[in-house]
């Protein structure tokens, strides 16, 4: 008996997937389902390739009541660019949850990923920043930089962005399209103290293996999103600030322990609450994303299988719905 598999092209993807309050919502669901403790989500398989400067990730989570599960390998090449190459790439697969057979090849080199990260930061700060968010703060200049000032601002849409990078050229240009892509005032900034000092919401986009933010620029009134360590090694924020912090959230306790900030704070011997709560009981309402007003909050978001699935699924109705993307009998 033939069954027939879609084929989705970057191409195809982009065209039909866009990072709206859909795809956050869709995210939203993948963060509350983790909370019920049913979620089939194994560890991520991780392989650090220092001889080729690259990492691969592979990811994967079933959810319960998603109509497919999917498989996403995520390689990155840091040195391809040199090569005229993306640094990143990657590919989904999505199997049906009720057969196991393959709904759905997604080779999106990346794109997907871009979404649902960008996706799970606006979770967070629709439940764990000030209400009221004037200036958003980003450190970073690259791809998510630009995606979560996108997708947050879904969710607080604040009026003005600041932005630092080590390189002063591309925190000029990273301003320069966010203020193209947003109804927003957007500038680079040199100091990266002042740009916390005046933002309610500040993201962190960088693979720094040295803390960009540290613990005695928080503030009342703060929420930081950190999104860039999701490897052993990396580290954006001052350990000492996750043990400062009124609440400290992880996406996964598990992940964040050997991938996140968490990981740093434990080493530096400077967390000593024990077991932090995850970005799925504050979405299940089990713990107050913002305990005041006053609050400072940060949100370690490593990336989850649970996220792949959600956007994966999300993308199959997309692209269905566009007529988009090519099928193939097996």
């Amino acid at each position: 008996m033939a069954h027939e598999v879609l084929i989705a092209t970057e191409a195809d993807l982009r065209q039909a997937v866009k990072l709206d309050l859909a795809a956050v919502e869709t995210v939203e669901r993948a963060f509350a389902a983790l909370a019920t403790g049913e979620v089939v989500m194994p560890s991520i398989l991780s392989m650090e390739l220092e001889a080729a400067n690259g990492e691969v990730d592979v990811k994967t989570a079933y959810i319960p009541g998603f109509d497919g599960f999917a498989i996403k390998v995520s390689p990155g090449f840091f040195d391809n660019p040199k090569l005229g190459l993306s640094s990143l790439n990657g590919l989904m697969m999505l199997f049906s949850a009720k057969t196991g057979l393959v709904d759905a090849l997604f080779l999106d080199n990346g794109y997907l990923t871009d979404v649902r990260t960008a996706a799970a930061g606006a979770v967070a700060a629709n439940y764990m920043a000030p209400e009221t968010v004037e200036t958003a703060g980003v450190i970073g200049t690259g791809v998510q930089a630009r995606l979560q000032i996108a997708a947050a601002h879904l969710v607080r849409p604040f009026s003005r962005v600041l932005v630092w990078g080590r390189d002063g050229e591309k925190a000029k240009a990273c301003a320069e399209d966010i203020a193209r892509m947003l109804p927003v005032t957007a500038e680079a900034v040199d100091d990266p103290a002042r740009l916390v000092a005046e933002s309610q919401l500040v993201v962190t986009t960088t693979p720094a293996r040295e803390p960009v933010l540290k613990a005695q620029w928080l503030h009342p009134g703060l929420h930081v999103t950190a999104m860039g360590s999701d490897q052993a090694g990396k580290n954006e924020i001052d350990p000492a600030a996750l043990g400062a912090a009124d609440l400290y959230v992880c996406d996964r306790v598990s992940q964040c322990q050997k991938l996140g900030e968490l990981r740093s704070a434990v080493e530096a011997g400077v967390w000593s609450r024990g077991t932090p709560p995850e970005l799925g009981d504050v979405v299940a309402g089990k713990v107050a994303g913002r305990p005041s007003a006053d609050a400072v909050t940060i949100s370690d978001l490593t990336g989850t299988g649970a996220q792949d699935t959600a956007i994966a699924t999300h993308a199959l109705k997309a692209i269905r719905a566009a007529g988009a993307g090519t099928p193939f009998s097996t």
